[in-house]
C-alpha cells in the first residue's frame, strides 16, 4: 500500500491530549503551519494563510509527546497524510491529519535538551506527573 510521507514545520497550536485507551496511549494536537515568500517588489517577508493540520501519534511517541510540547513552540512534525471529507449541517468539510513517525524541536529557531526514556520506567512518561518541557530558547535577530 503506498502512504503519502509529508514533513511539517510549524508551531504547536494547541496542548497536547493525551489518553490512555483499550488499544494504547494516543495524542493529539493541532499543528499551524504558516509558509512565508520573499516579495521581490516590496523586498520584505510575508506570511501567507496558516494551515491547521491535527497530529496523532500512538504508543511511545504520544506519551513523550505529553511531556515534551508546549503550545507555541516550533516543531518538526514527519508522518503520514490523510485527508478526510465530510459533511456537517449542509456543509462539506475537509479535514488534513498527520499519523506522525517523528516529530521534534525545530532546532533552527532555539535550542533544546534532549533526554532519552528508558523503556519500562512509566515514570519518564507518566502523563499525570508532567516532565518539564525542553528548553527552548528563541534566537534573537
Amino acid at each position: 500500500m503506498n502512504e503519502t510521507m509529508v514533513t511539517l514545520v510549524g508551531n504547536a497550536a494547541t496542548p497536547v491530549d493525551f489518553r490512555e485507551t483499550a488499544t494504547g496511549s494516543t495524542a493529539r494536537f493541532r499543528l499551524a503551519v504558516t509558509p512565508r515568500r520573499w516579495d521581490r517588489e516590496q523586498q520584505v517577508w510575508t506570511d501567507g494563510s496558516t494551515g491547521f493540520y491535527t497530529v496523532w501519534a500512538r504508543r511511545t511517541l504520544a506519551a513523550n509527546l505529553s511531556g515534551s510540547v508546549s503550545v507555541g513552540e516550533p516543531l518538526v512534525v514527519h508522518g503520514r497524510l490523510k485527508v478526510r471529507e465530510e459533511e456537517r449541517d449542509g456543509v462539506w468539510r475537509t479535514s488534513v491529519d498527520i499519523d506522525a513517525v517523528a516529530v521534534g524541536h525545530d532546532l533552527t529557531r532555539g535550542t533544546a535538551a534532549f533526554r532519552r526514556v528508558v523503556r519500562g520506567d512509566p515514570a519518564l512518561t507518566a502523563p499525570t506527573h508532567r516532565q518539564k518541557p525542553a528548553t527552548v530558547m528563541a534566537s534573537v535577530s
